[in-house]
């Protein structure tokens, strides 16, 4: 699971942590998934599922490909569930307890796991995951240009920007090229990489192309701000998925010292977004300027709105 693969072969790479039965059966669509799909599902007892912006795939016992999710079907087993959980944390589930308190973990290339089962709790905390009932694998994908659309309002706007969307809208790859972009077009930019879904480094090297990002992976983004504040020198800062008190008093003190901020939020549309609440003390930080709006999951990446400060409507 932790080969290095070509950016040609993201959907390989990211079914690797299947068990060999499931990878065999994978096998023979690489190329048919390769730049469509977007998830991987395994259900216990349940048909395996390949998600696709407009379709959802299933697999016969016998290895044929079907949209209909009933019939002789394959299914993921509890063993095979456990198994798949396991390569995910690398055989060693106390080393990414972290990520499983939040319910998901990064995989090697930037794909995401998210994990569905018993919780195991000490404390109020959930230090572990039993049972293992779901696993969804994200495909983390590069798509160089794809935010040339929004290079367009960030480089008519000296102020921050919040790039917001739905689950599967693109956020995340969208970010990646912005990171990109702007750092080979000469700002310094630091990108604040907490979940090792955007550069996705290994070893201390990114495996996605993030031009001359300084990237700090693994760190809390609070304290990645702080840091990046401290000894980079950045013009930009770059974040995904803020949200809380915490982040919001690190923005402030990113404003405060002239810094652009660029980052992602969970949210469909402008009325979703002032109606999240762990979000109202980012908006009141006054730290970006113009708000971006991606259209969805099956048209990942395309704008759907921008809104800037002056124009917002309250909820």
């Amino acid at each position: 699971m932790n080969e290095i693969i070509g950016t040609n072969r993201r959907f390989e790479q990211a079914a690797r942590c299947l068990s060999p039965p499931l990878f065999q059966t994978l096998r023979p669509y690489f190329s048919k998934f390769e730049n469509t799909a977007q998830e991987i599902r395994l259900r216990r007892n349940r048909p395996l599922s390949v998600v696709c912006p407009n379709q959802t795939y299933y697999f016969t016992k016998n290895g044929a490909l079907t949209d209909l999710p009933c019939g002789e079907l394959l299914c993921a087993s509890r063993e095979e569930l456990s198994g798949v959980f396991q390569r995910i944390c690398d055989y060693s589930v106390y080393a990414r307890s972290r990520e499983i308190q939040n319910g998901f973990v990064t995989l090697r290339g930037g794909h995401r796991a998210g994990i569905c089962g018993t919780a195991v709790t000490e404390r109020g905390s959930i230090v572990n995951i039993r049972d293992i009932s779901s696993v969804n694998i994200r495909v983390a994908r590069e798509h160089k240009g794809c935010a040339d659309g929004v290079l367009r309002h960030i480089r008519q706007d000296s102020g921050g920007v919040l790039l917001c969307g739905a689950p599967c809208s693109g956020k995340t790859t969208v970010l990646r090229d912005l990171a990109r972009q702007l750092s080979l077009g000469g700002l310094a930019v630091s990108l604040i990489d907490e979940r090792s879904e955007l550069a996705a480094t290994a070893s201390g090297a990114a495996q996605n192309d993030v031009g001359l990002c300084d990237v700090f992976d693994g760190y809390p983004k609070a304290l990645a701000m702080q840091q990046a504040l401290r000894v980079m020198s950045p013009q930009i800062i770059i974040c995904d998925e803020i949200g809380g008190a915490q982040d919001a008093s690190a923005l402030l003190h990113c404003l405060n010292s002239g810094v652009r901020l660029i980052a992602t939020a969970h949210a469909a549309n402008e009325q979703e977004l002032y109606r999240r609440q762990n979000l109202k003390q980012i908006l009141a930080t006054g730290a970006f300027s113009t708000f971006i709006f991606l259209r969805g999951r099956e048209r990942a990446g395309e704008i759907a709105s921008v809104v800037q400060a002056g124009e917002r409507r309250a909820a």
